[in-house]
């Protein structure tokens, strides 16, 4: 039986995340029924990770095992015709017997776009988060440094997760600005649920001036402190990158 590797993109404003569940409309629904369909053959495939109703991807990676005999190099143009705007196969290739999407990931690249404009742009309702009050963008990055390292992010994980630990270590975590547009990238060893968005909620309050970065450090060094983090929006977060 084949194995086969997907680089998968997706705006996630119409899906309800990544993984299947009950009820149907997520990604996984989609990519399943269309590579069912070229395969010739029912297919459950394995992504890297889940990402959340509204949020994007730019290198999400699947995995699934099939005994069709399609090209993997074919299943990207087959995919034009086949799936919807919003979702793009951007590579196919054939993996080892023993890769698998999710367990053989060693890291991964998130993004968090905000615009930090006085009002919203409708043509990007659904894929900045939209900030109109001065942001302090060294203070910000600042408090991104602290993020280095290994640490308990217990804090920082909504409720719902499904994971046993909250320990991560994250080898990137910086700002930068492009006109009104202000992007953070954190590259870590896995991520808890809602971990990069209410980072980001809580890098804001930082900018702003409503939190000092003593209490957003707090946050870190002391998991389970009962100081309350909201998740940024999903539409700013997107998937940058899986590495293997």
């Amino acid at each position: 039986m084949r194995n086969i590797k997907l680089i998968v993109a997706y705006v996630g404003t119409a899906y309800h995340g990544f993984q299947k569940q009950p009820g149907g409309g997520t990604i996984q629904d989609v990519l399943e029924e269309f590579l069912s369909r070229v395969c010739g053959e029912p297919v459950r495939l394995a992504g890297s990770g889940r990402t959340d109703a509204g949020v994007h991807a730019k290198g999400q990676v699947v995995s699934f095992r099939t005994n069709g005999s399609i090209p993997a190099e074919n299943i990207p143009r087959a995919a034009l015709g086949l799936l919807p705007p919003d979702i793009a196969i951007l590579k196919a290739e054939e993996a080892d017997e023993d890769f698998h999407a999710r367990f053989s990931a060693k890291s991964k690249e998130y993004s968090y776009v905000i615009a930090n404009t006085p009002g919203p742009n409708p043509l990007l309702w659904d894929r900045r988060w939209f900030v109109g009050e001065k942001l302090d963008l060294e203070l910000m990055g600042r408090g991104a440094e602290k993020l280095l390292g290994k640490h308990d992010f217990a804090n920082f994980c909504s409720a719902g997760s499904e994971v046993s630990g909250t320990r991560r270590t994250v080898t990137k975590a910086e700002f930068f600005r492009q006109g009104e547009e202000i992007t953070f990238a954190i590259a870590a060893d896995g991520f808890l649920y809602h971990m990069v968005r209410n980072i980001v909620w809580a890098l804001v309050q930082v900018g702003s001036g409503r939190w000092n970065l003593e209490r957003f450090a707090d946050c870190i060094d002391n998991p389970g402190n009962g100081i309350a983090l909201e998740p940024a929006p999903a539409g700013g977060l997107y998937l940058e990158k899986v590495n293997y």
